[in-house]
C-alpha cells in the first residue's frame, strides 16, 4: 500500500511539474506580448490631434506641375491654383460633339487626399505628404507576433512632431537572415519639419556626396543578419520643410517605401534603389530591392468600357500566366534558348497586344504560378499587367486556383472574392448598355489533406456555388432590356456617319431583349462533358476541336434564347477550342504563356472576341504565337448556328 501511494505521488509530481512550467510560460507569454502593451489612455488620445488624421496646409502640391488636383476643385482664394494648368476643357467647349467617355470628370466623388492616415502603410494610395525620419529594425521573432516589442523607440513629443513610426510591412530578410528585417518611416503633415528628398544604399565607410548636404545615415545595416553578405547601409536626405519647398520640389520628395522581390518592374510609380539589398543568385535566392515614389503619382485610371462609333468592340482573354517572383522557368517549348519565360511571355502579349489592338484584355486566371514560386504575390502581381498598362488598355482580371486569393473585389456574403459586372456602352450620347460582362470566381480546391508538415494537398477543385449562382440571376434581373439590334443616335455626336457601315447587319426584325453576355471564370464545370448541341443546318455536332469543361448558364433572357451566349474558362492550357451545349458556347483561352505547362508542337496562344454590330454578332478565333489565326467561329449573329430554343 505505502509503495502504491509513493507510485502515485511520484507519477503526480512528473505529471505536475512540467505541466507548471508550461502554464507559468503561457502567462509570461500573455503579459508579454499582450498584456503589457501601451494602451491609447486619455494623454494619448488628447496628443493625437491633428498630426494623424486632419490637414494642416492649404498650400498647392500641384502648383504650376501640369498635374490636376485629385479633389478636382479650385480654391478660389487660392491665386496659385488659379494659374494652375489643368486638364478642364476650355468654357467654350463644344459639348455637343465631345465624346462622352473623354472627359475630365470620373463620375466619382471625389477624393480629399488630406484623409488619408499617415501612421497606416498602404503604399498604393497617393500621399502628397512627406517622410520626416527612416530607420530599420531587427526582431528575432516572426514580426506578425511581435506585438510592437520590435517597434523603434518613440515618445508622444516625437509622435506629435514627426508622425508615428510606420512599418513597411515586407521582411527584408524574406529569404535569408537569421530574424526578420524591417524599414519603419515617419510620415508628417506638419509644415515646418524638414522632409526626406533622396535616399542612398551604400558600403560601409563609403560616404554620400556632396558632403555639404544634410545625409543622415540609418544605423543598423541593411543586410543585418545575412551572412557572408557585406555590410550596406541607408542613407536619406532631408531637405526643405513642406512650407519652404516649391511645387517642383514637392513633385520630387519621398512620399512613400516599399520593398520588390524579383528583378522585374515595382508597382506603378515606384522606382528602384540601386544596389539590390540581396543580389539575385539564380536558383536559389532572388533578388531584394527597395524601391520608392516621388511625389504623388496618380493610377491612370481606365476610360469607361464603350464600343467605338462603328459599333465594335474587341476582347482579347489571357489564360494560365503562371508567373513567378523569379524570372521564370520554360515549360515543354521548342524554343531554344529559353529563358526567363516571363518576361518571354510579356514580350509575346506585348506582340499580340499591337497585331490585335483589344479594348479590353480579360485575364482569366492563375495569373501566378503557385507551387512555392509565388511566395511574393505583390511582387508577382506587379508584373503580370505591365504590357497593359503601358499601352492605357482597360483590363480585368479573376482568380484561378494558383492565385493567392486575397482581394477584395465583389459582394462579401457570396463565395469568391472575384465576382463582379462590367457594361460596355454605346459610343453616342445615349450612353445604352450593349453588352454585359459577368466575372466570377471559381475557387481554388474543395478538397484536400495536411501532411505531417503542415502542407496542405488538395485533391478535388471547387466550383460555381449556389450563391454565386443566385448572385448571378439577381445581377441579370435588373438588367433593362433594349430595343435590338441598337440604332445609334446620329443627331450630333455621330453626325459624321451618315449611314450603318456596309459590313454591319441590316435587321429584318427588332425585338426589345437584354443585351448580348459573356461570362469568365477559370474552372470550368462537368457540364462541359455533356453532349454537343447539333446544327440543324448540317446535322454535325457543335464542338469546334477538343473536350472543354465550363460553366451552362440555365438563365435564359428572352424567350428560349440565353442572356450568356459564351463562358470562357482557363485552366485546361492544351485545350483550347469551343462545343455549344444547350444553346450556350463553351469556349477555353488555351495556354499563352510559356511559364505554365504546355505542350512540344503546341503554339502558345490567346482568344480573341471580336463584338460587332453593336453587340449582335460575336465572333471568336484564337492568335498563336506565330501570329497564325485559328478556329476562327461566329457564336452569336448573322451567320451563326441557330438556337435549338429549348424550354
Amino acid at each position: 500500500m505505502t509503495l502504491s501511494c509513493f507510485r502515485f505521488f511520484r507519477l503526480l509530481r512528473s505529471i505536475v511539474a512540467p505541466a507548471t512550467a508550461v502554464i507559468g510560460l503561457s502567462f509570461l507569454l500573455i503579459v508579454v506580448f499582450i498584456l503589457y502593451q501601451p494602451t491609447p489612455g486619455p494623454g494619448i488620445v488628447q496628443r493625437l490631434g491633428w498630426q494623424s488624421w486632419d490637414a494642416v496646409t492649404t498650400a498647392d502640391y500641384f502648383e504650376n506641375s501640369g498635374i490636376q488636383h485629385p479633389e478636382d476643385v479650385e480654391d478660389p482664394d487660392d491665386t496659385a491654383s488659379q494659374d494652375q494648368p489643368t486638364n478642364t476643357p476650355p468654357s467654350d467647349t463644344d459639348w455637343l460633339n465631345v465624346d462622352w467617355w473623354n472627359t475630365t470628370d470620373s463620375g466619382d466623388d471625389p477624393v480629399d487626399i488630406s484623409s488619408y492616415p499617415t501612421d497606416v502603410w498602404a503604399p498604393l494610395l497617393p500621399h502628397d505628404t512627406g517622410l520626416s525620419e527612416i530607420t530599420i529594425t531587427r526582431c528575432m521573432i516572426p514580426i506578425g507576433f511581435s506585438g510592437g516589442l520590435c517597434d523603434p523607440g518613440t515618445t508622444i513629443e516625437q509622435d506629435a512632431v514627426k508622425g508615428k513610426w510606420v512599418r513597411v510591412d515586407r521582411d527584408l530578410n524574406k529569404q535569408s537572415g537569421v530574424w526578420s528585417l524591417n524599414i519603419y518611416y515617419r510620415r508628417t503633415r506638419r509644415l515646418d519639419i524638414p522632409l526626406v528628398t533622396d535616399l542612398k544604399l551604400l558600403p560601409a565607410g563609403e560616404l554620400p556626396t556632396p558632403l555639404t548636404d544634410p545625409w543622415v545615415k540609418v544605423e543598423r545595416s541593411i543586410r543585418d543578419g545575412v551572412m557572408r553578405k557585406e555590410p550596406l547601409f541607408l542613407w536619406y536626405k532631408t531637405g526643405k520643410t513642406s512650407q519652404e519647398m516649391s511645387a517642383e520640389e514637392k513633385q520630387n520628395m519621398i512620399t512613400e517605401i516599399d520593398v520588390l522581390f524579383g528583378e522585374d518592374k515595382p508597382w506603378y510609380g515606384f522606382d528602384k534603389l540601386q544596389p539590390a539589398v540581396t543580389p539575385e543568385k539564380e536558383g536559389h535566392l532572388e533578388s531584394v530591392y527597395v524601391t520608392y515614389r516621388r511625389g504623388v503619382k496618380h493610377v491612370p485610371r481606365a476610360p469607361p468600357l464603350h464600343f467605338s462609333k462603328d459599333g465594335k468592340f474587341k476582347i482579347l482573354q489571357v489564360a494560365d500566366l503562371h508567373y513567378s517572383v523569379s524570372r521564370g522557368v520554360c515549360r515543354e517549348t521548342v524554343l531554344d534558348p529559353c529563358y526567363a519565360s516571363d518576361n518571354l511571355t510579356n514580350s509575346l502579349l506585348g506582340h499580340a497586344l499591337d497585331a490585335e489592338k483589344p479594348d479590353l484584355v480579360v485575364f482569366t486566371g492563375d495569373q501566378l504560378n503557385g507551387q512555392g514560386t509565388s511566395w511574393d504575390p505583390k511582387s508577382v502581381l506587379a508584373k503580370f499587367a505591365v504590357e497593359i498598362t503601358d499601352r492605357k488598355i482597360p483590363w480585368a482580371a479573376v482568380f484561378g486556383n494558383h492565385d493567392e486569393e486575397n482581394g477584395d473585389n465583389g459582394p462579401k456574403d457570396i463565395h469568391g472574392v472575384g465576382n463582379y459586372v462590367l457594361k460596355v456602352k454605346s459610343a453616342d450620347r445615349s450612353m445604352t448598355h450593349l453588352l454585359t460582362l459577368y466575372f466570377m470566381d471559381s475557387g481554388a480546391y474543395s478538397k484536400g489533406y495536411l501532411d505531417w508538415f503542415g502542407y496542405f494537398f488538395p485533391t478535388e477543385y471547387d466550383w460555381i456555388h449556389e450563391d454565386q449562382i443566385n448572385w448571378f440571376l439577381q445581377q441579370s434581373g435588373s438588367i433593362d432590356p433594349i430595343e435590338r439590334p441598337f440604332t445609334p443616335d446620329t443627331a450630333n455626336d455621330l453626325a459624321d456617319l451618315s449611314k450603318r457601315q456596309s459590313d454591319q447587319i441590316a435587321p429584318a426584325t427588332r425585338k426589345l431583349a437584354k443585351p448580348n453576355a459573356l461570362m469568365f471564370f477559370h474552372i470550368p464545370l462537368q457540364e462541359s462533358y455533356a453532349d454537343p448541341d447539333t446544327d440543324i443546318r448540317t446535322g454535325l455536332p457543335l464542338d469546334i476541336g477538343g473536350l472543354l469543361k465550363a460553366l451552362e448558364s440555365e438563365h435564359r433572357g428572352a424567350g428560349a434564347i440565353p442572356e450568356v451566349k459564351v463562358v470562357a474558362n482557363g485552366h485546361c492550357h492544351i485545350t483550347e477550342d469551343c462545343k455549344r451545349v444547350q444553346d450556350v458556347w463553351l469556349c477555353f483561352g488555351g495556354g499563352g504563356s510559356y511559364s505554365g505547362y504546355g505542350k512540344v508542337g503546341f503554339d502558345r496562344r490567346f482568344r480573341v472576341y471580336d463584338i460587332s454590330d453593336y453587340g449582335e454578332t460575336i465572333r471568336t478565333y484564337k492568335r498563336t504565337e506565330h501570329d497564325d489565326i485559328l478556329n476562327e467561329l461566329i457564336i452569336a449573329g448573322s451567320g451563326a448556328a441557330p438556337y435549338n430554343l429549348q424550354s
